[in-house]
């Protein structure tokens, strides 16, 4: 599982989420994965693009996963 460090901000977007983290080339393309139910936040499809991610929260996209800490 790939850890990602949340810096001065409480949250991150889930859509900025998987691009920095590399798991899609492009906020569109991270959009378009969530918006057909591609994407796990703690183990429950998400569908919001922009939900806020928090410390603690696991996101799961194609067989990876992230751990918000």
């Amino acid at each position: 599982m790939e850890k990602f460090e949340l810096d001065e901000h409480d949250f991150i977007e889930l859509n900025n989420l998987l691009k920095v983290t590399g798991l899609v080339d492009s906020g569109g393309l991270a959009k378009s994965l969530i918006g057909d139910g591609q994407v796990k936040v703690n183990g429950e499809v998400e569908l919001r693009k922009r939900c806020k991610i928090y410390r603690g929260m696991v996101v799961e996209f194609g067989g990876q996963q992230v751990e918000v800490v």
